[in-house]
């Protein structure tokens, strides 16, 4: 490895420009140069083995220039791609990509002493995510909308995102009307948009500095609204001000009208490929499955064509949603539903008692505490779901020292071009 200075005096924006060799990608996608001295220099949007020209301070370094771009260059997509934070490697190949997505599962499980045998990249492709959190401001020039740049707050406003359905992406210029009818706001609004399966749902927040909208602004907002091409429910500060449908969404069998702020799977493919992935590790008779983090039932409703199902989850909201869909769908074995929060009160290992299986799907912190029930109790089989590979790894750990067995580990690319990835493992229990 070669660092070499050249023009210590001037550098881009006063900082060192050096020429460096790439020899890695990390774990945020960066491109990595290593130190004599054992450390590391990080630059975004490198890959390994290419000679570049960065301008640094500290361990980041600023792209200046690629004196030898590597063969897995490829040409971005979006031409807001580098600025944008909401992609980080649309610049490499398409297999070299798998290769280090499913990596960073692999060396998340090395880290807690766990060789895990973990499947190829499961890719569900680009223009694939239906919801998404935007960023919005209104400026003298009017409504800014898209995602922060990348370690930035500015936002970078999007004339286009090939990660979004493309009628996703096509409803930003609406979106930006419907910003603009609000009174001038200051600071920063949050704009959710989902596609459902029958229209878009959007959720704004922050935008009325606390104030209640008055009945002339959701008079206006609503009458905006009808005019948006597939718009079918608008809220503000989560009061639904306008409903022309409910949004539905079908999970298995059954159709889930999602609230406004519920956490749903970022895109449809990936929620069936992991659905898929979960059904497929059950055994072929079983009667009853405990669905922890059910949320709005992704997972609940495929498993209730198998098998009788308690769904458990914090959200009262998203339980409530799941349960009304239970009772209007056909062909599921029962769905009973119990509002817990799993981190201050886990299911204990006494409850756990004659489930035959659990699937379990925690936000990105994880779930030890549960993870430490499930290592004590003798349900069989546990699936796991995470969007966070570490604190996979670490739940992961504690079932497998109490007693489980690793099987089948399968990254799922939810979140194309970024540094996420979402994994199913499967945990069996020894005789």
């Amino acid at each position: 490895m070669t660092i070499e200075s050249d023009n210590p005096a001037s550098g881009l924006e006063g900082r060192v420009t050096m020429r460096l060799e790439i020899a890695r990608l990390g774990s945020q996608g960066d491109g990595v140069a290593e130190r004599p001295d054992g450390g590391a220099i990080f630059v975004p949007f490198t890959l390994p083995g290419e000679r570049v020209q960065a301008a640094i301070s500290g361990e980041r370094g600023e792209l200046a220039a690629i004196e030898q771009p590597s063969l897995d260059r490829v040409a971005p997509l979006c031409r807001h791609f580098t600025r944008c934070g909401g992609c980080a490697m649309q610049h490499v190949a398409a297999a070299p990509y798998a290769a280090w997505k499913r990596q960073l599962v692999v060396e998340a499980f090395n880290q807690r002493g766990i060789a895990a045998d973990v499947d190829p990249l499961v890719s569900v492709g680009i223009s694939t995510r239906r919801r998404a959190a935007l960023s919005a401001r209104a400026t003298k020039n009017g409504i800014v909308l898209g995602f922060h740049e990348s370690r930035g707050t500015t936002v970078v406003d999007l004339a286009e995102c090939p990660v979004l359905t493309p009628r996703l992406a096509a409803t930003l210029p609406a979106l930006r009307g419907l910003l603009s009818s609000l009174p001038r706001f200051e600071g920063e609004a949050r704009v959710r948009v989902l596609e459902a399966d029958n229209g878009f749902s959007v959720a704004i927040d922050d935008a009325l500095a606390g104030r209640k909208a008055d009945a002339d602004l959701v008079s206006r907002l609503a009458m905006d609204a009808r005019t948006i091409t597939g718009l079918i429910r608008l809220a503000i500060d989560g009061d639904v001000i306008y409903q022309s449908a409910a949004p539905t969404i079908a999970m298995g069998r059954a159709n889930v009208t999602p609230p406004p702020e519920v956490f749903l799977q970022a895109a449809k493919a990936a929620e069936v490929a992991l659905a898929r992935i979960v059904v497929e590790a059950l055994p072929k008779k079983i009667s009853r499955i405990v669905d922890l983090f059910a949320g709005v039932g992704a997972f609940t409703f495929h498993l209730a064509e198998r098998a009788r199902v308690l769904a458990l989850d914090s959200d009262a909201s998203a339980l409530e949603a799941l349960a009304r869909a239970a009772r209007n769908a056909q062909g599921l074995k029962p769905i009973d539903v119990r509002h817990r929060d799993l981190f201050r009160e886990p299911f204990s290992r006494k409850e756990l008692e004659g489930f035959e299986a659990a699937v379990i799907d925690p936000p990105r912190a994880g779930a030890k505490a549960q993870s430490e029930m499930l290592a004590k109790s003798k349900v069989p089989l546990v699936v796991a779901i995470s969007c966070n590979p570490a604190t996979l790894a670490r739940d992961a750990r504690i079932l497998i020292d109490g007693g489980y067995r690793l099987g089948r580990v399968t990254p799922v690319d939810q979140f194309v071009y970024s540094d996420h990835v979402e994994v199913v493992a499967v945990f069996k229990r020894e005789k």
